[in-house]
């Protein structure tokens, strides 16, 4: 191979590398564009409410224990009792836990960026069954139970909608500010009637919460066995959490789903006497489940992933630009290369900018198409021949259609690159099996490249 096709690819190469740092700059300006959107995003979140986590109810017995000891009168040699008062509380987890919820979601703009809200309609219900003489096994009489409360942690009580009132039977009690429990954070309490302690009769409660929250709602299944329902007219749901819904349904009108779960499965008996006892609470805590009302076309997101394709679109553009001046016998100066790899840079920019305000499918089609009628334009000239110039144009577009099938089937990405530059390369070595390599180049420094066209034919 000689000095002239070498300086051709070294060039090209060149070229290649010189084109990564508009690519840089193009990267450094998608991440500062979704920074910016993630601050306006959290603005917005700080002005309503944040995601939300439901955590309980739990009821909690405070109690006050009385210590017995005994100690020697060294003088008199005789023991007395001395008696001492501790203060400790109980937590008991209910039987049965239940969450009906309907979710409606909203968004909330802010300039060109756009934030989803929920408010979520919650019917919560279920039994507690406490032990007889409260589980405890000492001398009962020992213990004086003061008035027990029920405590449901709201990560953001800002979003809290309604008054809240627990239902007990024909009883109405209204909940106050604070949980009283400090690893549930924030929520709401409501001291219960007063029970036999002895033998406590099972407790059927109910209440009606309405919550508005931002991108996620999570709940923490706190019964012995817990059956959380929600449905939604988002369809686009995206579970989270430790557990996935037993049942689930998906339309274009919303979603439903169902998650059942029990003591054997969450271990959360074992995660809150960890807690109470230990202080380890991010056991208890992080035992919930939901769903994020997050929406999955994120423009920033595909364009980041667009981009990291831009070095290997650029490259298959100049290898198709490369063997059309090969097979051709046509001169292309490193400037025309120049000037193809800078418009195919530039789709990425104009990507970007459109997808903020049309959205990315539109965004990308205008901007394929443009970047496609503009080289295609140009290299009719640099061709020499409509004919050649509509044939790479086409080849680009379908580059550029293989590109938006990428960046669309994320699972199928590995799978479908590999095929595309397994049947790329098997098309350049079909075209040129029966190219003199050694004899392309051999020519005048103001002459094109020429070899024997019927040896390649």
């Amino acid at each position: 191979m000689n000095r002239s096709l070498l300086f051709k690819l070294g060039a090209i190469a060149l070229l290649i590398l010189l084109l990564l740092i508009p690519l840089l700059m193009i990267n450094g300006i998608i991440n500062e564009r979704q920074a910016l959107r993630d601050g306006v995003l959290m603005d917005i979140a700080r002005s309503s409410s944040y995601s939300q986590q439901v955590s309980g109810p739990l009821m909690v017995v405070p109690y006050r224990k009385t210590v017995r000891e005994w100690k020697l009168n060294e003088k008199l040699n005789k023991r007395y009792e001395v008696l001492s008062e501790e203060q400790g509380r109980l937590y008991f987890l209910p039987e049965h836990f239940e969450l009906d919820g309907k979710v409606q979601t909203e968004l909330r703009a802010r300039g060109i960026y756009q934030a989803r809200l929920f408010h979520a309609d919650n019917r919560i219900s279920g039994r507690f069954v406490l032990p007889a003489q409260m589980g405890i096994k000492e001398d009962f009489a020992d213990y004086t139970f003061e008035q027990a409360f029920l405590a449901v942690g709201i990560s953001d009580i800002r979003g809290i909608e309604n008054a809240l009132k627990l239902e007990l039977g024909s009883q109405r009690l209204e909940f106050a500010p604070g949980t009283q429990v400090s690893f549930l954070g924030a929520g709401v309490h409501v001291p219960l009637p007063a029970q036999d302690s002895k033998n406590p009769a099972p407790l059927d409660f109910a209440f009606d919460l309405r919550l508005q929250g931002t991108e996620q709602l999570q709940v923490l299944p706190v019964g012995k066995t817990s059956v959380v329902k929600l449905a939604s007219n988002w369809p686009h749901p995206s579970f989270v959490g430790n557990f996935l819904p037993a049942q689930r349904e998906i339309n274009d009108q919303g979603f439903s789903a169902n998650w059942q779960t029990s003591f054997f499965s969450t271990n959360l008996e074992e995660a809150l006497y960890g807690c109470v006892v230990g202080s380890r609470c991010e056991n208890f805590n992080q035992r919930g489940f939901g769903v994020n009302f997050i929406d999955p076309v994120d423009q920033y997101l595909k364009s980041d992933r667009a981009i990291k394709y831009a070095l290997l679109f650029i490259a298959l553009t100049f290898a198709g630009f490369f063997l059309f001046e090969v097979l051709k016998s046509l001169a292309v100066h490193p400037i025309q290369y120049a000037l193809v790899g800078v418009a195919l840079a530039f789709f990425y920019l104009l990507l970007l900018s459109l997808s903020e305000h049309i959205g990315f499918a539109l965004a990308y089609l205008i901007s394929a198409s443009a970047c496609v009628l503009l080289i295609g334009f140009y290299v009719c000239h640099v061709l020499r021949s409509v004919a050649h110039g509509l044939g790479f144009s086409a080849g680009l577009a379908a580059l550029y259609g293989l590109l938006y099938g990428l960046l669309s089937a994320e699972d199928y990405a590995l799978l479908m690159g590999s095929l595309l530059l397994f049947g790329l390369l098997g098309t350049v070595m079909v075209l040129t099996r029966k190219l003199d390599w050694y004899g392309v180049g051999k020519r005048k420094a103001n002459e094109p490249l020429e070899f024997d066209l019927e040896a390649v034919q």
